[in-house]
């Protein structure tokens, strides 16, 4: 109960204390924990049985005896404050402001574990967000209300292409601008200066509500940070009216941190040690975006995850492929080719792209443009293979057309500037004058008026 301070703990393995549990208690109850000076230390249950109720502190637990501690159980779940003084703030994983501001002044706490979504009041995404990035307009088009991760690697610039995506993503044709909420969970401290910085110097730090938990944070604590950076994501669209960019990185870090607590409370493992929930707890997180009937607002997602080891079967990007609706996949490649930004062209896509473009939302030619970059760049990665086994110049003039289109594709569509901002117009323009490379019988997939209307003097002819 509230207010009263039981003595006494009955276990302490590492991050976790078992408790003797009181009738009221209940799963993701928040428990104030004090050692023998009084010092305080929060905790969240994270299990329950008969007798006992498992807490996972939120920091380290040295200094706590089983017979001089005590424990206080609040009878509430974890909660944010929120409020539109959000915007422009700084906190840690657990919602406490951490840029030198006292809390915000606000009456509201909702619990950050959200609430489900009826999926019969849910809007199906169609408006296309322009984020200026031809990789991504062009051939995997964001949608919103959309959740469309980036698989990317160590070392690959996945930062820097979220950072330009919350500088750059707008609606087109509209005066409704986007909100940010970035969720930075195991992070470097470098890391987290960097997205504030980018933010500061572009102007954005206004309109961004920032949650960070770095690397030296407890486990427990990444567990936290997606919830509470949703919730508060969830505030500003659905009881203000905001249209909200949300962006989560590391995922992979968050199903580290999941991993280790699973183990810690000795469950049956699943795939490579994660728990057997990992997909059920991964889905509640991501089916958080969206658009519902009766809220001006909206939640897009894009989280960020690591592959380990660049393997994109890995359970952490498999399963976020699944529940997600498409993915941007970084190439290591294309990376060290100096390429920026190094997004793969075929492994990537978008589900959604095909309801959000064509006339009246991008151009009507959009779809068909796209459809035939891919078509053609999936040939050229043939072509190359070939041409590795019996040189370039023992290729037909029609394979070596080919060749020259991938390479332009590559130099002039797929890279471009971490400040340059394309219209969707320009990336559709520069798309048709590396088609025009290829002879017009190879444009298969557009409609004759389309080639009319479009093409440039063809170079193929």
């Amino acid at each position: 109960m509230k207010g009263i301070e039981y003595r006494g703990l009955c276990e302490v393995d590492g991050p976790v204390v078992a408790v003797r549990k009181v009738p009221s208690s209940f799963y993701g109850e928040v428990v104030y924990v004090r050692d023998k000076n009084g010092e305080k230390r929060t905790g969240r249950i994270i299990d329950l049985d008969e007798e006992f109720a498992v807490v996972q502190i939120f920091g380290t637990t040295s200094g706590l005896d089983l017979n001089s501690s005590s424990v206080e159980f609040l009878d509430e779940p974890m909660e944010l404050r929120v409020g539109k003084g959000l915007l422009g703030r700084i906190f840690n994983g657990l919602g406490k402001p951490i840029d030198g501001f006292p809390e915000i002044i606000s009456s509201k706490k909702v619990n950050v574990n959200g609430n489900p979504i009826n999926p019969y009041a849910r809007v199906y995404p169609r408006d296309f967000i322009q984020t200026g990035i031809s990789s991504i307009d062009g051939m995997n088009t964001l949608i919103r209300g959309q959740k469309l991760p980036i698989f990317s690697g160590s070392g690959l610039p996945h930062n820097r292409l979220a950072a330009q995506i919350i500088r750059q993503a707008k609606l087109r044709g509209k005066d409704e601008e986007f909100v940010m909420v970035f969720a930075g969970m195991g992070i470097k401290y470098d890391v987290a200066q960097f997205f504030k910085h980018t933010f500061e110097e572009s102007g954005v730090l206004s309109k961004v509500v920032m949650f960070q938990s770095l690397a030296d944070s407890p486990s427990i604590e990444r567990i936290i940070t997606p919830r509470c950076a949703l919730t508060a994501a969830e505030y500003l669209a659905y009881e203000c009216g905001m249209h909200v960019l949300v962006v989560m990185t590391d995922m992979t870090n968050y199903c580290e941190a999941l991993r280790e607590i699973s183990t810690t409370r000795g469950e049956v493992p699943g795939r490579k040690g994660y728990p057997g929930y990992h997909y059920s707890d991964l889905a509640e997180l991501y089916e958080r975006a969206g658009k519902i009937q009766g809220s001006e607002g909206s939640i897009t997602q894009i989280p960020i995850l690591t592959m380990p080891n660049d393997d994109i079967s890995h359970p952490i990007p498999d399963l976020t492929g699944y529940i997600t609706e498409g993915q941007i996949v970084l190439d290591r490649d294309m990376s060290s080719k100096g390429m920026y930004p190094p997004v793969s062209g075929l492994p990537s896509l978008s589900r959604l792209m095909k309801d959000g473009i064509g006339e009246g939302m991008t151009r009507e030619d959009h779809s068909a443009v796209s459809s035939q970059l891919f078509a053609s760049y999936s040939k050229v990665k043939s072509i190359r293979n070939l041409a590795s086994i019996i040189g370039e110049e023992e290729l037909g003039e029609l394979d070596r057309l080919y060749l020259k289109f991938g390479n332009e594709l590559e130099e002039k569509f797929f890279t471009q500037g971490e400040y340059e901002n394309r219209s969707i117009e320009e990336t559709l323009d520069i798309g048709w004058k590396i088609l025009s490379i290829l002879p017009r019988e190879e444009l298969y997939r557009i409609k004759s008026e389309l080639i009319d209307k479009y093409l440039p003097e063809s170079e193929g002819e």
